[in-house]
């Protein structure tokens, strides 16, 4: 993906680590407060580009928005599913060696699986996180085939998570690099029906760039979706082990541990009210698809309910205050699945509020 065009503020870079070629945009200022900005599914540093313009007005920190692997201009290495976000997580951790960042604690927001992200990363070195944003993560318990706020599986196998639950048009129109708005299934389209809540859409020239982000996605079985299992089980396809999906498969990723990390950095949860792909009544998952008929051979209710999402995170993130810790929820009203684009002013005074607070209280 070409770094064209990039906003007032924003620079680009490659830095090797011992892991892979990864390569960010940054913005704000020169040896501020280290935040390290993680994007979703399906995009790319470029979704926080208008965040890390804005952190050159004046703040004292350091943005920093790395492309996962597979995605934007990072190299493409296969992802080990069977780790859950394990590889994310350190290819993150080694960036921060390769920043010369060993000794500071950085500031992490995840958006979306971005979310999942640095929840990992919290789990995985606890003693280097200040300060936790989540923005409409999924949840702890992964994405598809669970029926409680615990996480337990609708299946033993896992059945209805991972690579063989995304749409293979979608997956097929990706590949080709379509950019039309001909087709329901058309990444533009997609974007504008579940990243954002209808009729938002952005600017014209940025809708261009994030069409572009999105397309910036390595599709393949060791990377988007990833690979697929067959199983005997509604809907009967199960998680593979390798790739994307397969990665957020409730199989592989449980991150529940959060709560018992010690110390404990403050968390700020911020979520549109209308998000339709994170929600207990999410228009991505299977037993939505299927309660509502357009999936058939739904076992019903009590076999197979919906996923409980936010009422999951909420659970995980309640243990997590019982335990010691701390977080706010924050919902922004006549929003979708991406408050940073789709409220920005909203978004940008709460985070900076949020990371002003925390570098006020530990200067004290």
């Amino acid at each position: 993906m070409a770094d064209t065009g990039l906003l007032q503020g924003v620079a680009t870079e490659t830095v090797q680590t011992p892991r892979l070629r990864t390569h960010l945009l940054t913005g704000g200022t020169e040896g501020g407060e280290p935040v390290f900005f993680i994007h979703g599914n399906v995009s790319s540093s470029r979704f926080f580009e208008e965040t890390l313009a804005a952190l050159s007005n004046g703040a004292n920190y350091r943005g920093i928005a790395p492309d996962l692997r597979g995605f934007g201009g990072s190299e493409t290495k296969p992802l080990d599913a069977t780790r859950g976000l394990g590889d994310f997580s350190d290819d993150l951790h080694a960036l921060a060696g390769a920043l010369g960042l060993e000794e500071r604690k950085i500031h992490l927001v995840g958006w979306s699986v971005g979310g999942m992200v640095v929840m990992r990363y919290a789990m995985d070195h606890p003693d280097e996180v200040a300060s936790l944003t989540l923005v409409n993560p999924m949840s702890p318990f992964g994405f598809g085939g669970t029926r409680d706020v615990s996480g337990t599986p609708c299946w033993p196998d896992y059945a209805g998570s991972g690579g063989g639950t995304v749409s293979p048009e979608f997956v097929s129109r990706l590949r080709e690099g379509d950019r039309s708005d001909k087709d329901l299934n058309s990444p533009r389209n997609v974007m504008n029906a579940f990243y954002f809540k209808p009729p938002f859409r952005a600017p014209a020239e940025r809708e261009e760039v994030l069409v572009s982000s999105m397309l910036s996605t390595r599709v393949a079985e060791e990377n988007y979706p990833g690979s697929i299992s067959p199983s005997r089980n509604w809907p009967h396809v199960a998680p593979g082990a390798t790739g994307m999906n397969n990665a957020i498969s409730p199989r592989y990723c449980d991150l529940g541990g959060l709560a018992e990390i010690e110390p404990k950095p403050s968390v700020l949860w911020i979520r549109g009210a209308d998000d339709a792909i994170v929600s207990n009544t999410s228009l991505l998952d299977l037993g939505v698809l299927g309660r509502s008929g357009i999936l058939p051979e739904w076992p019903g209710q009590e076999t197979y309910p919906p996923q409980p999402m936010v009422s999951q995170i909420r659970a995980v993130l309640d243990n997590y205050a019982s335990r010691g810790g701390t977080y706010r929820e924050e919902v922004f009203t006549n929003c979708g699945h991406s408050p940073h684009i789709e409220k920005p002013e909203e978004f940008r005074r709460l985070l900076f509020g949020f990371l002003d607070k925390h570098l006020a209280s530990s200067s004290a």
